[in-house]
């Protein structure tokens, strides 16, 4: 069915908004204390897609609301749910210019604990036209030893799956969001702008998968438009809405977000394509995510999207970009490192390596948005950093090979990977002695998704760096793109115990049963490093 987008926004902010007086805590546009006001609905604005927290640190955090018209956002934080002596942050206008979507870096929250906030939009030009109040929570990172937990996956409407509103949507956001994380890792493919939408799927057990369709979903993205309407569609879905009210997110970015396969010096021979630049087209979706995603972006690099986030002295999260700084996807067999072999990019390996380097954390947490051993075949070229040569490192395995070398020999300890991007999920566990290249400390690399998307797997291994693949689900031999209705849907969580400082890592699946469950002990630094 095609999607009326006043039908959808008007039931998000009946189901989750408070039910709150519009005269209430609108200093910001010098409102406190008025009387609500009754006006045609169309005067006034709405939420549109709930409200989202991301980037969060110990004192402030990235809050983000969508309006649907030209309006004067207005939030509210607290430290308790009543909102009792609620603090108004500095307004901020939000226009077309942005897709109605206003970010707001919610400062001087330090010790608060959890953090209660409601988001309001004001009618320019009309001050009093004045939406509902949508209201959002999240937990801020600790100073002190306290226990964490963490959720993370990727691959969302992916292969043809939208949302099946008669199949209870996306449900495994709704999973998630039970198990009440401190944050989630997105692991990439945030959209699927290549991935057209039709209204019916037909199922092999004879059943019809029935998905919401919007304009921007069938067609694949190209216009700024188009990439902002890939994103927007997620926030149709209830289940989203609630995780993203609740639950702070650290997004990352891989190829979905604008075409498959992609990297940064490619010509699209695609006929769905009448723009062929990927470059163009690149920007296009990157200015979307940005815009979508609850990302904080220092005035120094306000592109950049690798960064860290401190959980106290447990945790440290290393958000990476592998898709912004590659090379062409190739054979991937060059003896020697180059712009042709660049995964990270030396400005990003580098800022890697010093940020592990002055992390005090005691677990150092790599998000990464493809897999190291995996082979990720793109036609007869290799889309990620494996190539299938089981011998010493070629090609983009030449600058991780570097990574893991320069980690082992400033002795960082406690270094784990986390990833999603195959559609399946897994544990690895690298080791020098069964690996062709010596140089490294041991590692876990987990890897699971997608969230709603087809499933495939598994993937071959690549044995460079000597991967035991200690645990997989993916679909039976022969089967592939099966539907989120087949029960292969599937994230992980992460979680640390402050007084032993062990790390278990629990892979799950839609229902939220446990497939896989591995503890890690943590590894002390070297004292004579």
């Amino acid at each position: 069915m095609t999607t009326d987008r006043k039908h959808f926004s008007r039931r998000d902010f009946l189901t989750t908004s408070g039910r709150l007086g519009i005269g209430l805590g609108l200093a910001g546009a010098g409102l406190l204390g008025a009387p609500a006001i009754i006006m045609a609905e169309g005067r006034r604005p709405t939420v549109e897609g709930g409200v989202m927290s991301g980037d969060v640190m110990p004192d402030r955090a990235m809050l983000w609301g969508r309006a649907s018209m030209p309006s004067r956002m207005l939030v509210e934080v607290a430290d308790n749910p009543e909102f009792r002596g609620a603090r108004q942050l500095p307004w901020l206008d939000v226009l077309p210019g942005t897709d109605l979507i206003g970010k707001i870096d919610a400062t001087g929250l330090q010790g608060m604990g959890t953090v209660h906030y409601r988001v309001r939009f004001a009618a320019l030009g009309d001050p009093r036209a004045v939406s509902e109040a949508v209201v959002g929570q999240l937990r801020l990172p600790p100073s002190t030893p306290r226990n964490l937990r963490f959720v993370w996956s990727g691959d969302v409407v992916g292969q043809g799956w939208g949302i099946d509103e008669s199949r209870g949507g996306m449900r495994t956001w709704e999973t998630m969001r039970q198990l009440r994380p401190d944050f989630f890792i997105h692991s990439g493919d945030t959209v699927y702008a290549d991935g057209p939408l039709e209204a019916e799927v037909a199922l092999p057990d004879g059943g019809i998968w029935r998905n919401i369709v919007t304009p921007a979903k069938q067609k694949v993205a190209e216009t700024l438009a188009e990439y902002r309407g890939q994103h927007s569609y997620n926030h149709l879905d209830a289940n989203f809405r609630r995780f993203a009210a609740e639950v702070p997110m650290l997004a990352q970015w891989d190829d979905h977000e604008t075409t498959n396969n992609w990297y940064p010096q490619e010509i699209l021979d695609n006929d769905l394509y009448t723009e062929k630049n990927v470059a163009l087209l690149s920007a296009r979706g990157r200015q979307a995510f940005l815009e979508y995603m609850p990302i904080r972006l220092p005035a120094s690099a306000p592109q950049r999207i690798y960064r860290r986030f401190s959980y106290g002295p447990g945790m440290e999260v290393f958000m990476l970009d592998m898709r912004s700084y590659r090379g062409s996807n190739s054979a991937n067999l060059q003896d020697e490192e180059s712009s042709a072999t660049a995964f990270l990019g030396e400005n990003q390996f580098h800022w890697l390596r010093q940020a592990l380097n002055d992390s005090t954390a005691t677990w150092k947490i790599i998000a990464a948005d493809m897999p190291i051993g995996m082979v990720v075949p793109d036609g007869d070229r290799f889309e990620a950093i494996a190539n299938a040569d089981d011998g010493q490192p070629l090609g983009r395995e030449l600058e991780i090979a570097r990574l893991l070398q320069a980690i082992r020999d400033d002795d960082i300890s406690n270094v784990v990977w986390f990833t999603a991007d195959v559609h399946y999920t897994a544990a690895h566990h690298y080791a020098p002695e069964r690996a062709s290249f010596k140089a490294f400390k041991p590692f876990w690399e987990f890897v699971s998704g997608p969230l709603h998307a087809g499933t495939f797997g598994p993937s071959e291994m690549d044995a460079t760096f000597g991967p035991e693949v200690t645990f997989f689900k993916a679909p039976p031999e022969g089967q592939s793109n099966l539907p989120p209705s087949a029960g292969y849907q599937f994230f992980g969580q992460a979680d640390l115990d402050a007084e032993s400082e062990t790390l278990t890592v629990t892979l799950k699946d839609s229902d939220g049963k446990t497939l896989h469950t591995q503890v890690l002990e943590p590894e002390a630094r070297s004292t004579n490093a």
